[in-house]
């Protein structure tokens, strides 16, 4: 007999939104974004709606769009969690990635021109902040490994490095010069080759917005989100770990790996549970953000090392 097991994050067939209903959902959406956020709705441009696969879902009620959108960490613009507004300085087109390190050929791609090689889907994941506290959002984007198949990364290469924007015209937190900006970030290749590694360029159904980390931004939904580089200019490979931004900035807080662990406390709090955003509920936190099944044996060979901060 054949027992189907559903894991944690899954849902039963019977409380899944109905197509189009869901799909309706996000057109009123895209048109009442302005009076949400008080400002003008992003227009329908690439990188927005896409089919949701249905393999992914956050396994929690979706959070409240403004909720998501106004509550924001992105040092660049502020420490204040309230900086949707100063993020809209942003541009977000021309936008330009940068290619380089160990792969067979450097360029420079524009991110439309890189939206045309691929196929865009929208995956609803959890994101849990090393703050304790989370969402469940549809990121709308497109697996990360793709975008390693088209860079040709070099056989020899064992590390995939994501860098911010650092545009000291918009951003006025770039003048904290004890930062060690610009942002950077890394996974190694197996992560990014893992088939939750995805490349976000939407949030419900339309671009996404750069207090989110627009036009571009990894997601990667087992780690803490701090992972996660937001507007992405550029993406090397290299065969050494490179010191990331917030391990440089308080190496005994922040590692390497940043895996979700209840179980692992950050030196000044508990990791044991998170607040969700919209209902300000709090719950357990669980290991890998529940997507252990998926990401566990990245890790089996690891046991020596500070996986988890």
């Amino acid at each position: 007999m054949l027992i189907a097991r559903r894991r944690g994050w899954e849902l039963p067939e019977s409380v899944v939104t109905q197509e189009a209903l869901a799909i309706g959902r996000r057109a009123v959406l895209a048109g009442s974004a302005a009076l949400a956020l008080g400002g003008p709705a992003l227009a329908a441009e690439p990188g927005g709606a896409a089919p949701r696969n249905p393999k992914y879902d956050g396994g929690r009620p979706l959070t409240a769009e403004k909720d998501a959108t106004t509550y924001n960490n992105y040092y660049e613009f502020s420490e204040e969690k309230d900086l949707w507004e100063a993020a809209q300085a942003l541009p977000q087109r021309p936008w330009t990635i940068k290619l380089d390190g160990m792969i067979k050929q450097p360029r420079t791609i524009g991110i439309d021109d890189l939206l045309k090689q691929v196929t865009l889907e929208e995956r609803v994941y959890r994101h849990r902040c090393v703050e304790a506290w989370a969402m469940t959002v549809p990121w709308t984007g497109f697996p990360l490994a793709k975008l390693v198949a088209l860079a040709e990364p070099l056989g020899s290469a064992k590390f995939v490095v994501f860098q911010t924007d650092a545009d000291k015209k918009v951003m006025p937190g770039l003048r904290r010069s004890f930062y060690p900006f610009p942002y950077t970030e890394a996974v190694t290749i197996e992560e990014a080759g893992n088939e939750l590694a995805f490349i976000s360029t939407g949030l419900y159904g339309k671009p996404l917005p750069p207090q989110n980390g627009g036009p571009i931004r990894l997601t990667i939904p087992w780690k803490y989100g701090f992972k996660s580089a937001k507007s992405v200019v550029k993406i090397s490979f290299t065969d050494k770990r490179p010191t990331t931004f917030w391990e440089a900035l308080g190496p005994s807080e922040y590692g390497f790996w940043a895996n979700v662990n209840p179980a692992v406390p950050h030196p000044r709090w508990s990791q044991a549970s998170e607040r969700l955003l919209t209902s300000g509920d709090r719950v357990p936190t669980q290991i890998y953000n529940g997507y252990g099944p998926y990401v566990a044996a990245l890790y089996a060979d690891k046991k020596s090392e500070k996986l988890f901060m």
